[in-house]
């Protein structure tokens, strides 16, 4: 019994690099999203981080606009950011969980 606890112990060090591991990758992965018209686009990472903003120059004159595209794109994208993160992550924990006897049915 102590063995099992020592090897699931192990194995939850293990699944833990791994989710951190993931974390670090998903920084790599870019996620670009266009407004309706695309005049303005932006780029975030997977874990949800902005790494760049394209603006039309037509955006530009009119402010409430621009501001309108923004936050609908952003949320766009910060929208399949989270998807593809916890897919990522959720699929990581998954594989490193340790068999523990009723668990598969509590986590549905």
């Amino acid at each position: 019994m102590f063995g099992d606890m020592m090897g699931m112990m192990g194995k939850l060090k293990e699944t833990q690099k791994k989710v951190e591991e993931t974390k670090k990758r998903l920084d790599t992965v870019l996620i670009d999203e266009n407004s309706t018209n695309n005049l303005l686009k932006v780029t975030i990472t997977a874990n949800r981080k902005i790494s760049g903003i394209t603006i039309d120059n037509k955006l530009l004159e009119d402010k409430e606009q621009l501001e309108d595209y923004l936050i609908l794109t952003l949320n766009k994208a910060i929208e399949k950011a989270t998807k593809i993160q916890e897919s990522e992550l959720a699929a990581v924990a998954k594989e490193g969980m340790p068999n523990i006897p009723g668990l598969d049915s509590f986590m549905k």
